[in-house]
C-alpha cells in the first residue's frame, strides 16, 4: 500500500531535477553584456532628462528677458501720447518765433526783448524735452529717410543730389529713438527727370 505514494514522489523529484537541468546559469560575459546594456539605457535616460532640463532653463530665461524688455518698453513709452502733444506745443512756439518780423537794427526795443525772451523759452523747453528722451532733429541737407521724413513735394535741383531734403517745414521728433512725428520736407529731384516729364506731357 505504501509503494504508490513513494513512486509518485520519486516521479516529481525526477521531473524537478530535469527542469533544473534545462535552466543554464548565465555566463560572466552574459552578465557583463546585460550590465552594459542597462548602463546604456540609464545614460540615454539621463541625457534625455538633461536636454529637457536645459531647454526648460533656456525657455525660462527667454521668458524673463521678454518680461524685462516689455516692462522697460512700457516704462519708456508710457508717456508717448503726452510727448506727442508736448512736441506740438514746441512746434507752435517755433512757428510763433518764425512769424515775428525779421530783426533790423532800428526795430523797437520791445520787439527785440520779446524775440529774445521767446528764444530763451524755446531753448529751455527743448533742453527739458531732451532730458526726458524727446529729441528734435532738423533734416535740412540730409538724405530723405522714410523712417523719419514725410515728403510733401519734390523740387528739381541741379545743385543737390536727388533725394536731398531741401527744406523742412517741420522737424522730426523722437522719444527714446522711437518716432513721434515725422518731419514734413521738400525733397530734391533730378532736373533731367523733370524735363522728361515735361516732354512726355507735351
Amino acid at each position: 500500500m505504501s509503494t504508490e505514494p513513494h513512486s509518485s514522489s520519486q516521479t516529481h523529484h525526477a521531473e524537478t531535477a530535469e527542469g533544473m537541468d534545462d535552466i543554464q546559469p548565465e555566463t560572466p560575459e552574459q552578465v557583463m553584456q546585460a550590465a552594459i546594456s542597462r548602463i546604456a539605457e540609464l545614460e540615454a535616460e539621463a541625457s534625455d532628462m538633461r536636454d529637457r532640463w536645459m531647454r526648460a532653463e533656456a525657455e525660462t530665461a527667454n521668458v524673463r528677458a521678454r518680461a524685462r524688455r516689455d516692462v522697460d518698453e512700457a516704462r519708456q513709452y508710457a508717456v508717448q501720447k503726452f510727448a506727442t502733444d508736448v512736441v506740438e506745443g514746441a512746434d507752435n512756439l517755433r512757428r510763433g518765433l518764425d512769424s515775428l518780423p525779421p530783426q533790423t537794427a532800428d526795430e523797437p526795443a520791445i520787439v527785440t526783448r520779446l524775440r529774445e525772451g521767446f528764444e530763451g523759452v524755446e531753448r529751455s523747453f527743448i533742453g527739458l524735452l531732451e532730458r526726458n528722451g524727446i529729441k528734435k532733429s532738423d533734416p535740412t541737407g540730409a538724405l530723405f529717410d522714410p523712417n523719419l521724413h514725410q515728403a510733401m513735394s519734390e523740387q528739381p535741383s541741379a545743385e543737390h543730389r536727388p533725394g536731398t531734403v531741401l527744406q523742412a517745414w517741420t522737424s522730426a521728433w523722437t522719444l527714446n529713438g522711437r518716432l513721434l512725428r515725422p518731419a514734413m520736407v521738400v525733397v530734391a529731384a533730378s532736373p533731367e527727370a523733370d524735363i522728361r516729364n515735361l516732354d512726355e506731357t507735351a
